[in-house]
């Protein structure tokens, strides 16, 4: 039998609005660390925090704690920021240790220099302004301090991702939320950073073949904010258009296969050591 990948893609957009419900959506947050800890980007923040003997840290846009509990092994304090009380309860019950505070990315409640690191992981895209919460970021920086945001770029061109060949506007509403690497790069330099750096923290490659895909944990509608953000209605058409895919190839003793490859970067803006004062 041939194996297929699927190569079409639909740029037209049937997001009903740009904003996810992680209340709504906390209680099964965290199982994904389960299926795909994400070990490059963990390694790439411990090392990141070790470089710069971090001792204060805070994550903007901490979701459920995954990486705090990360962090809280090398540093004296680490802090958790996120806007979703519901996501917050989450990270409580990961570790009651962790020093949690509800607020919004754009608005950081803490004094200017308070952190060594600040960073967020697939976080800025939900941001309301995020050139805003680069600023704050460099605000709250000691000299020497560091910024990371980790996330996806779909501006490269170079992701395969078989939700964005089969869920209608999911790749067009991701090329209008996230904003590319190289803006990011720019909001740094512009806000105070310099030593700005990108490189890949995490490869992610998963090829499902044939209708193993429609046990994919991450094609569930609550999983990733790609689908969440669909209707209801746009996201049974998506699932629907995947099983006649699967069917019209097995009519032709062909396989169907659904790519899953994308990359996390690392973007590092570093604050200038001249700043600090004899």
């Amino acid at each position: 039998m041939a194996a297929v990948a699927v190569r079409n893609r639909n740029l037209t957009s049937n997001m009903p609005g740009d904003h996810v419900n992680y209340d709504q959506i906390a209680p099964a947050y965290h199982q994904r660390y389960a299926l795909n800890a994400l070990k490059g980007v963990a390694a790439a923040l411990l090392a990141l925090a070790r470089e710069g003997d971090a001792q204060r840290i805070l994550e903007v846009g901490c979701g459920t704690g995954r990486w705090l509990a990360e962090l809280q092994a090398v540093a004296r304090r680490v802090y958790g920021l996120d806007l979703s009380p519901g996501m917050l309860g989450q990270a409580r019950q990961q570790d009651a240790r962790f020093r949690l505070i509800c607020a919004h990315a754009t608005r950081l409640p803490f004094p200017e220099a308070a952190f060594d690191l600040v960073f967020c992981v697939n976080a800025l895209h939900h941001f309301d302004a995020p050139r805003v919460f680069i600023s704050e970021a460099r605000r709250l920086l000691r000299p020497g301090g560091a910024l990371a945001v980790v996330g996806m770029d779909p501006h490269t061109g170079r992701d395969d991702w078989y939700l964005y060949h089969y869920f209608e506007g999911t790749l067009a509403a991701d090329l209008a939320r996230f904003p590319s690497a190289g803006t990011i790069l720019d909001w740094m330099i512009a806000s105070g950073f310099d030593q700005v750096e990108r490189r890949v923290a995490e490869h992610i490659s998963r090829h499902f073949v044939g209708r193993e895909v429609l046990g994919d944990y991450f094609l569930q509608k609550h999983s990733t904010s790609q689908l969440t953000l669909l209707t209801d209605e746009v996201y049974a058409a998506g699932v629907r258009r995947m099983e006649a895919a699967l069917a019209a190839a097995e009519a032709e003793g062909e396989t169907l296969v659904f790519p899953n490859d994308l990359s996390l970067t690392i973007l590092i803006g570093r604050t200038p050591w001249s700043e600090q004062k004899p």
